[in-house]
């Protein structure tokens, strides 16, 4: 059996194409749980010691509870003294929580195919919106982004710097102009051109304000006189590095607003992986994709199994130095 340091490193392949951009952190929730099993014996103290582990793990209470709870009242006491055993309650439960039940991605049932991307100013929305603009163009998918964030101060200057990168058009109103009319331009010149995908941006202010979701619902309503059924998905970025504050501004989008999936940015320590299980289990929104670095290639698809085996990997009765 490895140490955690072989876990991160397997983690780090899953997330990044070149091996690297994930950075293993001692003070993550699971490297702390490996130093706790890595004790001679595991007695009761040591199952208090987890649940304040996961408690105070960025995984949120709920997910905390329900992985504490598969381990205490789901095993045996036999069980219970061993550690790989441990470990595999842990994993087995942590998929569970992942596994939201949610309709498959796919793109090719309408065309063009409309995403509305949210998230607050600060957490990677436009910089991801190029990421997936290149991502889908280079895999020869038709590509138009729309530049509904209109009053953030160079946020359309910045789409069209991703536009020229990934060279694809891009659809641009006035500073301080509607968004609205943005977004409806977009989606008629996505269908007039046949277009694969519509790509829209929207404004990120505060989530705290309640103008913001007046005007997101908008977009939706006008994105649907656009093209009936538009947007065919809607996703919010959020910032593995803000914790459980990522989790409230989900919340409080997901109040208001149909969330379809989560793009997690900065997720570059193995300390913030756990983030990934309070979004799923309190939101049961699926995770997209996960950001890891800055380069295209750091943008991944999220697979809720193959994260879990590289998050947990040789984990399990790990040595104490």
């Amino acid at each position: 059996m490895g140490g955690q340091g072989d876990g991160a490193v397997r983690v780090a392949r899953f997330l990044a194409v070149d091996g690297g951009g994930f950075e293993a952190d001692e003070g993550g929730f699971v490297a702390r749980i490996g130093k706790l099993f890595g004790k001679k014996k595991i007695d009761a103290r040591t199952l208090d010691e987890l649940e304040e582990v996961l408690f105070t793990a960025d995984i949120g209470p709920r997910a905390a509870e329900r992985i504490f709870q598969s381990v205490k009242s789901g095993m045996s006491k036999d069980d219970l003294e061993d550690a790989d055993k441990i470990w595999g309650r842990i994993r087995s439960t942590s998929k569970e929580i992942l596994s939201v039940q949610a309709p498959v991605f796919d793109m090719s049932t309408r065309r063009p195919f409309v995403l509305l991307v949210l998230g607050v100013n600060g957490v990677g929305k436009t910089t991801t919106i190029g990421k997936l603009a290149q991502k889908w163009s280079l895999e020869g998918k038709k590509v138009l982004l729309a530049a509904g964030d209109t009053y953030r101060a160079a946020a359309a200057e910045q789409l069209e710097v991703w536009a020229e990168r990934a060279k694809v058009p891009i659809v641009r109103g006035k500073q301080n102009g509607d968004p609205s009319s943005v977004i409806f331009d977009a989606i008629k010149k996505g269908v007039d051109e046949q277009f694969d995908i519509v790509i829209c941006d929207t404004a990120g202010r505060l989530h705290s304000n309640a103008g913001l979701m007046d005007e997101l619902k908008k977009l939706r309503r006008v994105a649907d006189k656009a093209m009936s059924g538009a947007p065919h998905e809607t996703w919010m970025v959020l910032d593995a590095t803000t914790g459980q504050n990522a989790i409230s501004q989900a919340k409080t989008f997901k109040a208001d607003m149909e969330i379809s999936g989560i793009v997690l940015t900065k997720l570059d320590g193995s300390s913030k992986g756990g983030v990934v299980l309070g979004i799923c289990d309190e939101l049961k929104v699926p995770v997209r994709f996960v950001g890891v670095g800055e380069k295209i290639g750091d943008l991944r698809p999220f697979d809720p199994a193959a994260f879990v085996e590289a998050l947990y990997s040789d984990a399990s009765a790990t040595e104490s130095a």
